[in-house]
């Protein structure tokens, strides 16, 4: 019974996006990065729009990935040279709560800002949340700031 109970103990990611559970033959199905890319292949009608949106630094120059696994984690979206991770909820985040509010203090604990919008808002109102994040964006500080004038590699 303890050797069944151990085949069937939770994967040591947590979480949505957390690598699928054990089985009693295979142990862990697939690895953190084989399971981001699944999910890039599966994303939400939500997931695709946003994207659309944040790919190829189309929101204010800042370089998005989307289905990154971190730490336990996989995020939906992650801006890591700003520290910012959007994530896309469905309904079953609302019976969910602890577990999101472990996730997020865990992404924050790690100095990442943490922005949550609802599938059907993304899907409804997809500019009122592009603004809210270019808002969060441009007030994160860049970890590179651009040399003052007299500064830096040119050519004086």
């Amino acid at each position: 019974m303890l050797e069944t109970a151990a085949l069937y103990s939770p994967s040591p990611l947590r979480g949505e996006g957390r690598v699928r559970g054990r089985t009693p033959t295979r142990g862990v199905c697939e690895s953190p990065r084989d399971y981001a890319r699944g999910l890039r292949r599966r994303q939400t009608d939500a997931e695709r729009r946003l994207w659309g949106r944040l790919r190829d630094r189309r929101l204010l120059g800042a370089k998005f990935a989307r289905q990154v696994p971190i730490g336990p984690y996989v995020v939906d979206f992650c801006c890591r040279e700003l520290r910012v991770i959007v994530e896309l909820d469905g309904g079953q985040h609302a019976v969910h709560a602890p577990a999101d509010a472990e996730r997020t203090a865990f992404l924050e604990s790690l100095g990442y800002r943490m922005l949550r919008f609802w599938n059907n808002e993304a899907l409804g109102n997809s500019d009122g949340v592009l603004e809210r994040i270019a808002q969060v964006l441009a007030a994160r500080p860049s970890p590179r700031p651009s040399p003052r004038r007299g500064e830096g590699g040119g050519r004086g």
